[in-house]
């Protein structure tokens, strides 16, 4: 067990994979004739002519992710229904048949441009599932799918993101589709290799759920067949249940213990994305303009999602003249605002810290607090349990410690716990398991210098990259502190 705990604690993420987690908090964009139906799912079969967003602003959609410190954008180019947000060459189903800018209109383009002119990263969703077109069911369908994937990668530049659900139902044909997703990868590879793949591929995995529930522990180092998951789930007609039931499940909620990971080969670096919406549904309905999700709703899913070592994809469906809701968009704003007002001072940015025991001089615990993420605290190798003890060097006031592993020496920590000085007395602020990308502890506000951080629990041994304290808003409310 114990080589086998060594070699986890040494997988590590890709370039593209540690890019995507650092942007932590993006949107997502549900947009397209299920708009103008007021449906969730269409069936394929509606006529262009009802899509007409005719006060459509990209720019307003942009604006909108950035009041809310959002550094990305994912639109849905094309949903099931089969309808394309840009004048694809392979179909006549999208916006070149649409009276949308007089069927001259490219949606893609104007969102992408918006976005590298507002300083987002821009990425794509492209179900696999066409209920409009006949080919569905077939290998032909297939080269159709990749014909469009490399549009989309070819034409509207640097893309972040390939977000697949693998939703896999009944064509216009009744035939079900078997995907070809190893030619799918090799298209995004070859044409954007810095994307991501999320949900249905080998870079980001989803959390299990729609509802933005997240892990105590959510470990990024996992079974490598968590990667095929959703595959064979949205496929499993082509799988035996009893194969299916074996494996692994994004749905699980332990995923990556010592347990977990006994006996599984191999290991990879698989980190989660939590997804959600503002609204009950994913596009836009009027009947949900007063069901927008609560400032404390909002607040408690970002912390522990980006605060919980995953990241955080909130969806914003544009209403029918092509904007974000004035309701939504409001809330954004008080969002971002919040998370601003929050982390603006960080009262750890002068302090000093002495750790039980360290590596070498370059790997000293004061590097906590050098803000750099390349440089980190690390004991002995081997050594699994040691202590830090942080002197902020005046009384501070705070309810917030930011927590941040050297990811690029892998995922370490299994337990630990905060506590602060009071009088000669130590006294516990906050546990938690897993620390991985980020951990946001958050707890009723004390007022101390000496805060103490013990690791009880490591694989080989730990590191720690970030050591941040701060006094969060006064918006924040009390029911959102876990």
């Amino acid at each position: 067990m114990e080589k086998r705990i060594k070699k986890a604690a040494r997988v590590v993420p890709s370039a593209r994979q540690l890019a995507w987690q650092e942007l932590e908090f993006y949107s997502f964009i549900h947009f397209g004739v299920n708009t103008f139906t007021d449906k969730e799912w269409g069936l394929g079969d509606e006529d262009p002519a009802i899509f007409n967003p005719a006060e459509f602003d990209a720019k307003q959609w942009v604006d909108v992710c950035k009041s809310a410190g959002m550094k990305g954008l994912i639109l849905t180019c094309k949903h099931h229904d089969g309808f394309c947000l840009w004048p694809s060459a392979y179909t006549e189903h999208s916006v070149k048949n649409s009276p949308w800018r007089g069927g001259k209109g490219d949606l893609v383009k104007e969102v992408a441009d918006a976005c590298r002119e507002g300083g987002i990263r821009f990425g794509v969703y492209l179900s696999p599932w066409d209920r409009h077109d006949r080919r569905y069911g077939s290998s032909a369908y297939n080269d159709y799918f990749k014909d469009q994937l490399r549009e989309l990668l070819t034409g509207y530049g640097d893309i972040f993101c390939v977000w697949f659900d693998g939703a896999c139902g009944e064509g216009p044909n009744g035939m079900k589709q078997v995907y070809d997703w190893d030619g799918y990868y090799e298209v995004i590879r070859e044409c954007q290799p810095g994307a991501v793949i999320s949900v249905c591929g080998p870079d980001v995995r989803w959390c299990g759920n729609e509802a933005g529930h997240t892990r105590d522990s959510e470990w990024s180092v996992v079974p490598a067949e968590l990667q095929d998951c959703e595959k064979i789930q949205e496929n499993s007609q082509h799988v035996d249940d009893g194969e299916f039931s074996k494996r692994a499940n994004s749905r699980d909620e332990n995923l990556g213990s010592r347990e977990v990971i006994e006996g599984k080969e191999p290991l990879v670096w698989y980190p989660a994305e939590v997804n959600t919406s503002i609204r009950p549904g994913w596009f836009y309905h009027a009947s949900e303009d007063d069901k927008v999700r609560s400032l404390e709703e909002l607040l408690d899913i970002y912390y522990k999602s980006v605060g919980g070592n995953a990241t955080f994809l909130l969806n914003l469906p544009p209403d029918k003249r092509g904007l974000i809701h004035e309701n939504d968009a409001a809330r954004m704003a008080e969002l971002g605002e919040t998370i601003r007002s929050t982390f603006k001072h960080n009262l750890a940015a002068d302090a000093h810290a002495s750790a039980t025991e360290t590596l070498s001089e370059n790997h000293g615990a004061d590097r906590l607090f050098d803000g750099d993420k390349n440089t980190f605290w690390c004991p002995l190798e081997g050594t699994e349990h040691a202590s830090i003890e942080i002197d902020l060097k005046h009384e501070q006031t705070f309810d917030t410690i930011v927590l941040k592993e050297h990811v690029l020496s892998g995922q370490r920590i299994e337990k630990l716990r905060l506590e602060y000085l009071d009088d000669e007395t130590w006294k516990p602020l906050a546990e938690c398991t897993t620390v991985g990308y980020k951990r946001i502890c958050r707890f009723p506000a004390v007022s101390a210098r000496q805060i103490r951080l013990a690791i009880e629990e490591s694989r080989w041994c730990p590191t720690l990259s970030a050591f941040e304290v701060y006094l969060s808003s006064p918006n924040v409310a009390a029911s959102a502190i876990n």
